[in-house]
């Protein structure tokens, strides 16, 4: 995928598709799932090899995505703990912990990204 926007969108995988969030300009990245509850779906933070769960108030997966949308790694983090860096990581994928084992999510599947822009929330 080219030039990336914030937006909302649906993250494919294999016959499932998710409810998906992108974060893509420096305030939604920063910000990620900071101060929420919960997550519907997952979460993209484009452009980012790490991530941390400081300020979190629930458990995440994560998943290292290489710039082809393939999956890395799949971790599980607990709130306050700092991500180790993954150097092929492009991309970052968030879901409440235990989603992506539901969606048979693991390391060398391949996701796609649908977006739908949403100009307003540019940055």
């Amino acid at each position: 995928m080219g030039k990336w926007a914030d937006g909302t969108g649906t993250l494919g995988l294999a016959a499932l598709e998710v409810p998906l969030e992108v974060a893509a300009s420096y305030r939604a990245r920063r910000r990620g799932l900071l101060g929420r509850d919960g997550v519907t779906g997952a979460l993209l933070i484009v452009r980012t090899n790490s991530v941390h769960t400081f300020g979190m108030r629930f458990a995440i997966d994560v998943a290292y995505l290489d710039r082809g949308l393939r999956v890395l790694s799949v971790v599980t983090m607990r709130p306050g703990r700092l991500g180790m860096v993954r150097p092929r990581g492009r991309h970052v994928l968030e879901a409440e912990a235990g989603a992506m084992a539901g969606w048979g999510l693991r390391p060398g599947a391949q996701v796609s990204v649908r977006v739908t822009e949403d100009p307003s929330r540019a940055g």
